[in-house]
C-alpha cells in the first residue's frame, strides 16, 4: 500500500492532479477521523480535514519521499485541528471589568490562596479525628500505617525499620488502610 502512495505522490508532483484525489480517497477516512477526536465537532472537523487536503497538495513539493506521507498529512490535520482550538478559545482579561458589578474585576472572581478560617478548622478536625482512628487500629497496624502516610517512607525503609519482610508491609498496610477505611466511612 505504501509502494502505491508514494508512486501517486510521485505523480502528483509531476501535475497529476487526479492522482491526488486517489490519495485524498485512501486517507478522507482517517484524517477526518483525526480531526474529530481533537475538535469535538462533526462539521469542523470536516473544514479541518478539507484544509488539511488542501495544505498538502498545495505543499507536496515540500514533501520528502523518504519519509511516510501518512505521517505527514497526519502532522499537518494534527496541527490545523490545533490552531482552531486555540482560535476558539475566548479571551479573558484579568482587569476587565465585570459586567453587572460597582467596579468590580476579574481578579476579584479568583478564589484566594489562603482557606478560610472554617476550612482550616474543618481540616484541623478532620485530621485530629484521622489520627485518633488511626491510634485505634491494632498496633500491627498503626505501626506501618503511620510510617507510610504520616512520616511518607518508603516501604523499603519501612521494611528495614520494623524488621519485618517487604511481603509482610505490603499486606499489612494493606490491611490497616481496608481496617481504616470501614472506620472511616461514614465521613
Amino acid at each position: 500500500m505504501d509502494m502505491m502512495i508514494k508512486q501517486k505522490i510521485k505523480q502528483v508532483k509531476k501535475g497529476d492532479q487526479s492522482a491526488f484525489e486517489d490519495v485524498v480517497s485512501f486517507y478522507q477516512n482517517k484524517v477526518y477521523q483525526i480531526c474529530y477526536r481533537m475538535l469535538g465537532n462533526s462539521h469542523e472537523a470536516e473544514d479541518i480535514a478539507q484544509e488539511a487536503f488542501i495544505r498538502a497538495y498545495v505543499n507536496i513539493h515540500t514533501f520528502d519521499e523518504r519519509r511516510k506521507f501518512s505521517t505527514w498529512l497526519y502532522r499537518i490535520a494534527t496541527n490545523l485541528s490545533i490552531d482552531r482550538i486555540r482560535k476558539k478559545k475566548p479571551d479573558y482579561f484579568l482587569d476587565a471589568e465585570v459586567k453587572g458589578t460597582d467596579g468590580l474585576d476579574m481578579y476579584s472572581q479568583l478564589p484566594a490562596e489562603q482557606a478560610l478560617p472554617e476550612e482550616e478548622v474543618e481540616s484541623l478536625e478532620l485530621q485530629s479525628y484521622i489520627q485518633q482512628e488511626i491510634m485505634a487500629l491494632p498496633p500491627k497496624y498503626r505501626g506501618v500505617i503511620a510510617l507510610r502516610y504520616l512520616d511518607e517512607l518508603s516501604l523499603q525503609e519501612i521494611s528495614e525499620i520494623l524488621d519485618i519482610p517487604m511481603g509482610t508491609v505490603k499486606t499489612r498496610i494493606h490491611r490497616g488502610r481496608e481496617a481504616l477505611r470501614k472506620r472511616l466511612r461514614h465521613v
